[in-house]
């Protein structure tokens, strides 16, 4: 396979998802850069496996049928938008480009996105060793004004006729039939939280309907797996935020969290969680950012899902992405899988535009899986999880 000269939006886009990859052991071949330009289709001789037009038609007529949703992304960067006093980490990342994230999601017929905010976005440096990690603490109400700069940024993206709020799974559907796409607003990290209970059901005014308990700094609900734990698990703070998530009707996301902090939040939460993107980890594959298969059978022995990660953590083509999604599946059973991009801020991604959504449907049902299985891959099974968390019980 010929190298090609990777775009500066490709190289740091890999920044924020993988906590310094070279830190790590990564027990396979040494990835290499297999980007295709940005808004174009992959290249058959980029995927690492052979798809025939026929095919790819099936995955396009695939999307046309079934309303499709990436458990986690973060959608043009728009999480760059108005902010000011930057650090270098965020300044390496560029501009935000909104307009052809939208573009990218409507060519691709995407149904539904979880548009991620970036809670500790500002307290975030890349080091040489470590990777992407927490470098100073908050200053009081800084994590809660930096969630309302993006929040609002948010809802001014919905004034792009290609985007429909998300906010329950029957707008998925209208989306999906209309040829728009949900835009579910969800948070990567609660630190905006602090130590108020209430910002969980304002969030949720705010159209927010997942939080991602943690992210790269050990916050004040529990550890993560990129550092030493501190906590130990779940905090008694983040035991009193998982119930009002609970009560509010907002999912609970698990990635980054430990295995402590999930087993932790397992025992409280009466509703179903997910993981939104990462994958099992192998004999050959060891990194913090992936999970055991009794991490992953624990999560779905709840109900809940995991979303498959097309990272370069362990894979360097798109073929490797599929055979993550079959291993997930066989670990955890066809209800409980998903997909989770990380779309725009992904670590050496093998899937890169969402113009290339449908060779997802398409790899599998080559591969052999029955329609209605990828159904459940592609969306199905998150708007189950959806659904049960908005069934409130107060």
């Amino acid at each position: 396979m010929t190298r090609r000269t990777v775009t500066r939006r490709e190289t740091l886009g890999s920044l924020l998802a993988c906590a310094g990859a070279a830190a790590f052991s990564i027990r396979t071949s040494r990835a290499k850069d297999i980007k295709a330009p940005v808004g174009d289709a992959a290249p058959l001789t980029e995927l690492g496996m052979e798809l025939n037009a026929e095919q790819r038609a099936a995955g396009v007529a695939f999307l046309e049928r079934h309303a499709t949703v990436d458990t986690h992304s973060h959608p043009g960067r728009f999480f760059l938008k108005q902010l000011v006093d930057q650090t270098p980490t965020t300044r390496a990342f560029g501009q935000a480009f909104e307009d052809q994230a939208i573009a990218d999601l409507t060519a691709g017929n995407v149904s539904a996105a979880l548009f991620c905010a970036v809670a500790d976005m500002r307290l975030l440096e890349m080091t040489p060793t470590q990777g992407l990690r927490a470098a100073k603490e908050w200053t009081p109400g800084e994590a809660y004004a930096d969630y309302r700069r993006q929040i609002a940024e948010l809802k001014r993206l919905l004034s792009n006729r290609a985007l429909t709020p998300g906010l329950t799974p029957a707008d998925i559907d209208a989306a999906h039939r209309r040829h728009q796409t949900g835009a579910v607003f969800a948070v990567e990290g609660g630190d905006f939280i602090e130590e108020r209970l209430d910002r969980v059901q304002e969030a949720f005014r705010d159209g927010v309907r997942a939080v991602t308990l943690v992210h790269y700094h050990i916050n004040q609900i529990g550890d993560i797996q990129t550092e030493a734990p501190v906590h130990q698990g779940l905090t008694a703070l983040g035991k009193a935020i998982v119930a009002e998530m609970n009560r509010t009707g907002i999912i609970i996301d698990l990635a980054h969290a430990t295995f402590a902090v999930t087993k932790d939040v397992l025992s409280l939460s009466s509703k179903p969680v997910m993981i939104s993107h990462t994958n099992i980890a192998t004999a050959s594959v060891n990194h913090p950012r992936l999970i055991s298969s009794e991490h992953a059978k624990l999560v779905a022995s709840t109900g809940g899902i995991i979303g498959s990660w097309p990272s370069g953590v362990g894979q360097t083509s798109f073929a490797d992405y599929i055979d993550s999604i079959q291993r997930l599946v066989d670990t955890v059973g066809i209800d409980h899988a998903a997909i989770g991009t990380d779309m725009d801020a992904n670590f050496k991604p093998v899937l890169r535009s969402y113009r290339d959504w449908g060779l997802i449907p398409a790899a599998l049902l080559a591969r052999g899986m029955h329609d209605e299985e990828v159904a459940k891959i592609m969306g199905e099974n998150f708007l189950r999880v959806f659904r049960s968390n908005l069934e409130i019980h107060r």
